[in-house]
């Protein structure tokens, strides 16, 4: 177990497509019962570029219970290609309504335009933000790149029951199951 790989997110989507209507646009009711006053778990950060793997993600988080906010989903009508007032306005009452923020570090990542406001501004209004690495090749620890390194990141193991859990580290000897993270639980030594 460990960090996630590029290509089991991409499997998970590929699995699921029976699920969306037109490839990654979005599921058969993609807006018609959006209410824009929704609640979520998650805020998923990512960049637009990634959109299979980012839908591996939010299956995966929604296997284990969370709701997920995806923009391109539940808002596709917002202006990703521009930076521009009203859609930062949207953003930030979408952000309002989260519990907390997973920022996807992926290779194109670095190349967002909003990855780094999203993860300032919901850091300044709830600070539960973390990150979820996306590798390519099969890994167990992360080194966040700058100021990534300011938040615990995500992974995935086995509990000593044996079952499958999502983790939240801040070291590796220092973490807390991602249900207990989402409640206010900060990783602790183990």
């Amino acid at each position: 177990m460990g960090l996630f790989t590029e290509s089991e997110l991409r499997n998970k989507t590929t699995s699921e497509k029976r699920l969306f209507s037109k490839g990654l646009r979005g599921p058969v009711n993609l807006n018609e019962s959006y209410d824009p006053n929704q609640t979520f778990d998650v805020f998923l950060s990512h960049s637009y570029l990634d959109k299979d793997i980012v839908l591996g993600i939010k299956l995966t988080l929604e296997e284990y219970g969370y709701s997920v906010y995806v923009d391109w989903i539940q808002d596709a009508n917002l202006n990703r290609g521009s930076v521009n007032k009203e859609t930062a306005a949207i953003i930030r009452e979408r952000m309002k309504k989260c519990r907390a923020l997973i920022h996807t570090f992926s290779i194109n990542s670095s190349n967002s335009k909003w990855m780094p406001w999203e993860l300032g501004y919901f850091d300044g209004i709830k600070s539960q933000v973390a990150v979820l690495p996306v590798t390519t090749t099969e890994k167990d620890s992360f080194k966040g790149a700058e100021y990534l390194d300011l938040y615990p990141f995500i992974k995935k193991a086995k509990s000593t029951g044996g079952d499958l859990h999502l983790w939240v580290h801040e070291e590796p000897l220092k973490y807390v199951m991602f249900h207990y993270w989402m409640t206010g639980h900060t990783p602790f030594n183990h």
